[in-house]
């Protein structure tokens, strides 16, 4: 709809880039003060999140490059072209990623992990929903043609170079109902983060609500790059939202469950 922010000369600011580091900014900022409220240091909450952001980029990347890699490696310099660097990643891939590169800090200085993760996942539900109108903007992460009146045609040339967006045909405009699921969870993830009964109350909320409705948003995606599990019954990034929400069950029932008594 609208992929190039501003011009200057050659130069060309992509707004999906915009509106990604705001919303990691905005996430960042949202979860340090959550964490402060939570009793964890301030210091540790913006290396905590810094760390995890650039362990999530490049896991988004990876896993966006993994699931086309019979094109990639065909063609390797394209991994490392500007419009795979402009393309948006794979969500998924870099929220395991970033799960990795926070287990691994919370290791290091010794943290309360499930404190730290209920603080950081109302940031992370708003910094996705910013994140996903970038998505809009660019043209990525597109849904199957529809016959619906919210459909939304694409007509920028330069979407259609980058992320392969069908040009002149209504489609399901995914970006946005992402967008606007994310953004409820985060009133929800903040709201349940004052009135949590157990540290790891936000974070298994987060996993099965964001895993519910990405599984099902997949339904309605049509850009490459999905992935294939189990011949093709489901999509590789459906099967991870399935992994989060099992995760997310597991994790409830293990904090919420009655303590033995003791003699």
């Amino acid at each position: 709809m609208f992929p190039t922010l501003f011009h200057l000369g050659s130069f060309r600011a992509p707004t999906y880039g915009f509106l990604v580091a705001l919303g990691v900014f905005v996430g960042l900022l949202i979860s340090v003060k959550f964490s402060e409220r939570q009793g964890i240091n301030g210091d540790h909450a913006w290396n905590f999140g810094i760390t995890t952001v650039l362990a999530g980029i490049v896991g988004s990347k990876a896993l966006y490059i993994l699931v086309d890699w019979h094109y990639y490696a065909a063609n390797p310099r394209e991994i490392f072209s500007w419009d795979t660097m402009q393309a948006g990643g794979v969500f998924s891939g870099g929220l395991l990623a970033a799960f990795i590169a926070a287990a691994w800090y919370i290791h290091r200085y010794r943290l309360p992990a499930l404190r730290m993760f209920d603080a950081f996942a109302p940031g992370l539900a708003l910094g996705h929903a910013i994140g996903r109108v970038g998505c809009f903007a660019a043209g990525c992460c597109f849904g199957k043609p529809t016959s619906h009146f919210w459909g939304v045609t694409f007509t920028n040339p330069l979407a259609n170079s980058i992320s392969d967006t069908p040009l002149g045909i209504p489609l399901q405009p995914t970006q946005l109902f992402e967008s606007a699921v994310e953004l409820a969870n985060f009133f929800i993830l903040a709201w349940m983060l004052k009135n949590k009964k157990f540290d790891g109350q936000v974070l298994a909320a987060y996993l099965i609500l964001y895993g519910i409705a990405r599984f099902f948003l997949e339904f309605i995606r049509n850009d490459p790059g999905r992935g294939e599990f189990f011949g093709n019954i489901m999509s590789g990034t459906q099967f991870i939202a399935l992994c989060l929400v099992l995760a997310g069950g597991f994790i409830w029932w293990l904090r919420s469950a009655p303590k033995p008594a003791t003699a």
